[in-house]
């Protein structure tokens, strides 16, 4: 008897049933995205921490970015106008004491008034009361009253408000005539009007400098680019000579065309002391944007962090609900396993689910935070300024939040045996 022959389709089919067991990355895709759809109140859950994740992050970067401009654009349309000119200091004698090297004429803003660039000019000097001298709203010192500090007293010419662009709640400034008569008038900056109680110039208050009274006739309500004047007195300049022996002028304050102030600051010092300019200094704004580069870097990085915090919260949001969809899956994992499923594709099926939840949420994430920002630009009436490659580095953070989320998560189902989840399920 010849034997059987041997069948040879079993041979032969072989690699094509191989090939039909290929698990391939479109199967892949599949079974991870057909599971995220079949739960559609936890897909909201997930998605929604790393919504407010990516949104706060956009959004906490678009406010610093909105906010540094609006900050350094307020501040350079005020710095860019200012050029100020004081004596040049020295050291002298053995203790090596600052003193000053020059002098600036009375006459400073006359001199410079016909520079290109100068819109208008005051003289401002600091006056120095002695110790037992105080700035008070009445006559009588009392012993017994609690100590104060007194206010800082300065002396300037009347167009001093013009060239700092400040204003006034109450009252005017002095003038011309104040000045060419050395009227005892004197004008309170907002934070010390307040201090001292005098809320309104009608009623003529008085503030007593050294036991000498002063009429108020007005009080600040903004000090432009000199915030110091709103916790100052200020008298007129001629006032200042006379009362307290003002010597000498203490700066010139100079308004300029925006973009002057290299051009204005070389040529004051030689109008006011062509003989030996180098005894004046001069400080002009630089015609960079140093400033608002600094101030936006500043900004960014309290806001980044605050982004960054609430990012992480997300992250640990899509960990833990993916953490628990693997528990509550663990009959699956199991039967997936016994039917032949290798710890590697049972893995890399939780990390794309974890990948195409983050992706979404930052891309959800991403419009609401840039939303956002208009929204507040517009109520505030600033002018928003996001930066497009944050709206689409936050959608790609999304996902790259999600792979780190769900890699403890995959890693753990993937350890998952089919007889323990079996078992247990």
């Amino acid at each position: 008897m010849s034997a059987d022959p041997v069948p040879e389709a079993p041979s032969a089919l072989l690699p094509a049933v191989a090939h039909q067991d290929r698990f391939t990355f479109q199967d892949l895709v599949a079974e991870a995205t057909a599971d995220i759809g079949s739960r559609p109140a936890r897909l909201v859950m997930t998605i929604l921490g790393t919504v407010l994740g990516i949104a706060s992050l956009v959004a906490t970067l678009g406010f610093a970015q909105t906010a540094a401009a609006q900050i350094a654009r307020q501040f350079d349309g005020v710095a860019a106008t200012q050029v100020v000119v004081a004596p040049a200091k020295a050291k002298a004698g053995q203790e090596n004491t600052t003193v000053a090297a020059g002098r600036l004429p009375w006459d400073s803003p006359e001199r410079v008034s016909t520079l290109a660039g100068v819109e208008s000019a005051a003289l401002l000097s600091e006056l120095e009361l002695a110790e037992d001298e105080t700035i008070t709203t009445v006559p009588v010192n009392d012993p017994s009253a609690p100590i104060v500090a007194s206010p800082r007293l300065f002396a300037a010419t009347p167009d001093v408000m013009d060239v700092v662009e400040g204003s006034l709640v109450a009252g005017r400034f002095f003038d011309e005539g104040h000045e060419a008569r050395t009227d005892r008038v004197a004008v309170l900056g907002g934070r010390a009007a307040q201090d001292m109680g005098v809320n309104r110039v009608d009623s003529q208050p008085s503030v007593f400098i050294a036991g000498v009274a002063y009429s108020v006739i007005g009080i600040l309500d903004g000090a432009g680019a000199r915030s110091e004047l709103q916790d100052a007195v200020i008298v007129p300049q001629s006032t200042g000579r006379a009362d307290f022996g003002l010597a000498a002028p203490g700066e010139l304050a100079i308004r300029i065309a925006v973009g002057a102030g290299p051009l204005v600051a070389e040529q004051a010092v030689v109008a006011l002391q062509p003989d030996d300019p180098d005894s004046l200094e001069a400080s002009a704004p630089s015609s960079s944007s140093d400033l608002s580069d600094s101030v936006q870097a500043d900004v960014n990085i309290v806001f980044l962090i605050l982004g960054v915090i609430a990012l992480l919260a997300g992250g640990l949001g899509i960990a833990n609900v993916t953490f628990l969809s693997v528990m509550e899956r663990v009959g699956e994992i199991g039967l997936r396993r016994a039917l032949g499923a290798t710890r590697r594709q049972i893995g890399r099926q939780f990390m794309v689910e974890s990948v195409v939840i983050g992706f979404i949420g930052g891309i959800i994430g991403s419009a609401v935070g840039v939303v956002a920002v208009i929204v507040v630009a517009v109520i505030q009436g600033w002018a928003p300024e996001t930066d497009p490659l944050v709206a689409i580095g936050g959608a790609l953070l999304g996902a790259v939040v999600g792979w780190a989320s769900g890699w403890y998560p995959a890693r753990r189902a993937a350890s998952i045996e089919p007889v323990e989840a079996l078992r247990g399920g």
